[in-house]
């Protein structure tokens, strides 16, 4: 009991503290609304605990046995979120047509998105190291960790995507949206600098 405890304390606080999936939950909500971010929701929830499991029966050792292909994904993974902050930053403005700019992440791209995620990556790892310790049955471990990350995920993509909404009447002029979405995109840069180091 005391380890399930442990494992729901630590996935509770990293799956609800900033990082790129929340933020870009919170824009989504901010600027499209929770029903058109569903899909973005569910990604996030399914493919995280995919990657979890990925890792922990064997991807994890992949990167111990190479750590050439850590360097790699953890530069990609930057310049991927360089991308995904220039087009949060020009998200949501009104068209000539009147319609918001942009749209909410797909299901596909939300659980595609885990493998480029630092924090996703981050929170993988540590958790096997923690939690599945060596010599113990590694499925059985493994399994449990997904079970965990997969009941925190969901809420806590609801809470930053409601949130998000929750401040979109602030968000009543293009300009707003802009500076909002700009800081949010600077925000989703600077969570992500300290895996460069």
């Amino acid at each position: 009991m005391e380890h399930l405890l442990a494992i729901l304390g630590f996935a509770a606080v990293m799956a609800f503290t900033p990082g790129p999936n929340n933020t870009m939950l919170m824009v989504s909500g901010a600027n499209w609304g929770v029903l058109p971010s569903v899909p973005h929701m569910l990604g996030i929830t399914i493919g995280f605990p995919l990657m979890v499991f990925a890792v922990g029966m064997g991807l994890g050792g992949l990167f111990q046995t190479y750590p050439v292909l850590h360097e790699i994904l953890k530069y990609v993974s930057f310049v991927y979120l360089l991308y995904l902050a220039w087009k949060l930053a020009r998200a949501g403005r009104h068209n000539a047509d009147g319609a918001r700019q942009g749209r909410p992440m797909s299901f596909l791209a939300a659980a595609l998105f885990q493998w480029v995620n630092p924090k996703a990556w981050i929170m993988a790892v540590t958790a096997m190291a923690l939690f599945v310790p060596a010599g113990s049955p590694m499925l059985s471990g493994v399994l449990l960790l997904v079970a965990v990350f997969a009941l925190m995920s969901l809420p806590s993509a609801a809470a930053w995507c409601l949130f998000g909404t929750a401040i979109s009447g602030f968000l009543d002029s293009d300009r707003r949206i802009a500076v909002f979405n700009a800081l949010m995109a600077l925000i989703l840069v600077v969570s992500a600098l300290p895996t460069l180091f």
